[in-house]
């Protein structure tokens, strides 16, 4: 068994996956800059509401909920459609 010749290899190995990672990281901070810059031009998520759209949900909500307890009879629960064994 050539033991130098192993060596030699595994530097060698070695080396090129340096090289690969290097270039990983670049393509990564390239990425990263873009995503950033172009993070700041789309707005996620939902919009906010104003207070005037509040106050419409607020007065909506309590007249639902007032009908709710109004009607004074219990909605049946939903059927379960869960399996005997549990799934």
């Amino acid at each position: 068994m050539d033991l130098r010749k192993t060596i030699q290899d595994l530097y060698a190995e070695k080396e090129k996956l340096e090289r690969v990672i290097a270039s990983l990281e670049e393509l990564q901070r390239a990425a990263d800059a873009n995503s950033h810059v172009m993070g700041r031009s789309k707005r996620r998520g939902r919009k906010s509401m104003g207070s005037d759209e509040r106050q419409e949900v607020s007065e909506r909500m309590k007249k639902y909920w007032a009908s709710r307890r109004g009607s004074g009879r219990k909605q049946p629960p939903p059927p379960d459609n869960r399996k005997a064994n549990g799934n």
